[in-house]
């Protein structure tokens, strides 16, 4: 009787165990429409403005200001991962992509500088002794661009003294509900190239945004004419659009961070339920068989007393 009291607690605990997955996955799937629908609807702005900059992005102008311009100094890496678990392979896929471009662009501990969006990721890199200067924790879904300014300009200020030379975002991109790739751009020194790149690594999406055409940007250098001064509008404009592209790779992850958590949910509260229809067959052949010996115990006995 021991053992199927054993079972029915261990049957009634992961019964408990399926309810809370199951209410997690509720949630995360009401919070992953609303980031789904917030990166989508952020895409046909980050493209557009991308576009505005790879139109200049040939012109000698920009070659010439600080943020065109390839320099030496620290590698900084802006990391975006979440800040609680359960969400399958997101954080960590993400992680395998931070340490393989380390890896590739011969970073380490002295000249790597990190903003980390995310308690992973920045729990990760301070435990192995990198220089996180930045770390953002419990940023809401909701952020705004100019919420998110301060994390840019942080760039801009260690950029500007010549503290670093470049400078990447990793995070995952949003594909699909059940697909989402973890990937490096490069968002300083701000290329004409660099601009084709990170446009081309926008995915056209099924849905609403599935229409949207995606510009064809040509890396040959063009001429304008820019007024008031290419200085001025150069100034206002660079330091903007590296904030959009900051803001669209937050807005990918947090859109991929509920989708893979939604689908862990799912799978969790599917396993439970299986465990639990496992438990419950091994728990009805103990206790038939238990039910089958007493009543051979008790034919004995009145056979005996026979």
């Amino acid at each position: 009787m021991a053992g199927l009291k054993n079972i029915k607690i261990k049957i009634q605990s992961v019964k408990k165990t399926g309810k809370v997955t199951r209410a997690m996955e509720a949630v995360s799937a009401v919070k992953m429409r609303k980031s789904q629908q917030r990166a989508l609807s952020a895409r046909p702005y980050a493209l557009s403005a991308l576009t505005v900059l790879a139109k200049v992005a040939g012109t000698n102008e920009l070659q010439q200001y600080p943020l065109g311009i390839a320099r030496e100094g620290k590698t900084a890496i802006v990391i975006v991962t979440s800040d609680k678990g359960l969400a399958g392979a997101l954080n960590s896929s993400v992680l395998k992509i931070a340490e393989r471009t380390l890896t590739a662009k011969n970073l380490n501990k002295d000249n790597t500088v990190l903003i980390c969006i995310g308690r992973r990721g920045a729990d990760y890199f301070q435990n192995r002794g990198y220089d996180v200067r930045v770390r953002e924790e419990n940023m809401s879904d909701g952020v705004t661009t100019d919420e998110l300014q301060a994390v840019t300009n942080n760039l801009l200020a260690w950029h500007a003294i010549g503290d670093i030379g470049a400078a990447f975002v990793i995070y995952t991109n949003f594909l699909s509900t059940f697909e989402q790739k973890a990937v490096a751009r490069q968002i300083v020194p701000l290329t004409n190239a660099l601009m084709k790149e990170v446009v081309e690594g926008i995915p056209a999406t099924k849905g609403k945004f599935a229409g949207f055409s995606r510009p064809e940007l040509s890396i040959e250098g063009t001429t304008y004419t820019i007024e008031p001064s290419p200085e001025s509008v150069l100034a206002a404009i660079l330091p903007r659009l590296l904030n959009v592209v900051t803001y669209h790779a937050l807005m990918e992850a947090k859109a991929s961070e509920h989708s893979a958590r939604m689908v862990a949910m799912k799978n969790a509260t599917d396993k439970s339920k299986e465990v639990a229809k496992e438990l419950t067959l091994k728990y009805n052949k103990a206790r038939q068989a238990a039910i089958t010996r007493e009543v051979s115990e008790i034919t004995s006995g009145i056979e005996a007393m026979r």
